[in-house]
């Protein structure tokens, strides 16, 4: 079946850039035409790459990794490029709303028209945010895109360098004859160590959905066929006679290669004698994660606010685990007339409670000198003299003074005469 399959056409993927809006293939930028490096067609030329094979690109948040895999010419799919992600929004987990800054996680699917030569952002392809499983969940949002310029709020963005290489390799499948490449994005590599530390996830359960299509491409190195049906992805499953699998609906008879089933369970038991292993040990502790809705509405919120201008935190709230809000007090700049009245509010109300504390400690500085004062012992009371104390004795002076006249004119004689 997974030759049937190749065949057929249906499994397919690559990878190129994205962007803010979605463009036609062709299109006149330079940028856009640049050819991949010299080094990168010898690699291709190593592995039995044609330059024009189909690709599919493989995202993994927590590592910060984008991946570009190229179709050998034995059919089977190699990796020829990695990149270091220069910045992805919000936190791990999917993608739940508009404004919720979060990067999508999913099964997605790149077109010619979502690639955008002329994207602001260098070069740009749209991810294809919502799929067919987000519609199914009421899961909103757009122009969700891989795209330069290193800068996000709910995209997967790469350095202008990057892109260009990124964008080429899907380019050059599209003018292959590529119709459409896949992007996998994953919240981590979805090891057993991994899965095992995040076992008590809120998105755990989606997480494992996920990595049903990570293992199928693990085994048979092609990107998965993916379907929705009963609101969740199906992987590698081909529906009875005339049946279609309907993303709302029930799972309609399906059947799968025979050689992937025995391959995928001989996986799986290799897998969970790992994951009891990773499980009962000690592992890194994980990383935080979108809490659900709830938080992505809360984020929502932020976004809205500070899109209409006004001043908000520097950072979007986030939700802990026991559903307690945490909110930076750090605020962001200003960006309209109603944010800069906002913030005129605010340092107002700032400089009154200043004057407020000012002026209490200046009453506090006033009454520890008062009660300093009160504590100095006073000063002793004059003593009561009569006027014939204060006034001196004359005639004793005179006394006193005449001995000592005397008294110095005998001891003169005496050292005269020697008597």
């Amino acid at each position: 079946m997974i030759a049937r399959l190749v065949r057929s056409g249906v499994l397919i993927a690559s990878l190129a850039a994205a962007g803010c809006t979605g463009s036609a293939l062709d299109g006149v930028s330079a940028k856009a035409e640049k050819p991949l490096p010299q080094k990168v067609l010898s690699a291709m030329k190593a592995k039995g790459m044609p330059r024009s094979s189909a690709v599919m690109a493989r995202i993994f948040k927590e590592e910060g990794k984008l991946e570009i895999w190229k179709q050998k010419s034995n059919g089977r799919f190699d990796v020829i490029a990695s990149y270091d992600i220069c910045k992805w929004s919000g936190q791990l987990g999917p993608k739940f709303m508009e404004g919720d800054r979060q990067a999508p996680e999913g099964f997605y699917t790149v077109r010619p028209a979502q690639m955008n030569p002329k994207s602001s952002y260098h070069l740009a392809f749209n991810m294809g945010y919502p799929n067919a499983f987000d519609r199914a969940h009421g899961r909103g949002g757009s122009n969700l895109m891989v795209h330069g310029a290193c800068s996000s709020s709910g995209c997967y963005s790469m350095t202008d360098a990057q892109i260009e290489e990124i964008y080429a390799f899907g380019r050059d499948a599209f003018r292959g004859g590529q119709r459409e490449f896949q992007i996998q994005a994953f919240p981590f590599r979805m090891t057993a160590a991994n899965m095992a530390r995040y076992r008590n996830d809120p998105n755990y359960d989606f997480w494992k959905m996920l990595k049903e299509g990570y293992d199928h491409f693990e085994i048979t190195r092609l990107p998965p066929k993916v379907d929705v049906c009963e609101k969740r992805y199906v992987f590698n499953r081909l529906p009875e006679g005339d049946a279609a699998f309907d993303p709302n609906g029930a799972c309609p008879p399906s059947t799968q290669s025979g050689s992937l089933m025995t391959a995928y369970q001989t996986f799986q038991t290799k897998y969970e004698a790992a994951y009891n292993g990773a499980a009962a040990g000690s592992t890194p502790a994980p990383r935080p994660s979108i809490n659900g809705v709830q938080e992505a509405q809360l984020v929502a919120g932020w976004s809205r606010k500070k899109a209409r201008g006004e001043r908000v935190p520097l950072e979007p709230p986030s939700m802990e685990t026991d559903g307690t809000v945490a909110v930076t007090s750090r605020m962001g700049r200003v960006d309209s007339e109603a944010g800069r009245r906002q913030a005129a509010l605010d340092a107002a109300a700032e400089e009154k409670a200043r004057l407020a504390e000012a002026k209490e400690a200046e009453a506090a500085a006033l009454q520890r000198q008062q009660e300093a004062a009160a504590t100095v012992l006073p000063a002793a009371a004059p003593s009561e003299t009569t006027e014939a104390e204060i006034r001196p004795d004359t005639a004793a002076v005179e006394r006193q003074t005449e001995q000592g006249l005397l008294g110095s004119a005998r001891k003169r004689l005496r050292n005269i005469f020697g008597t």
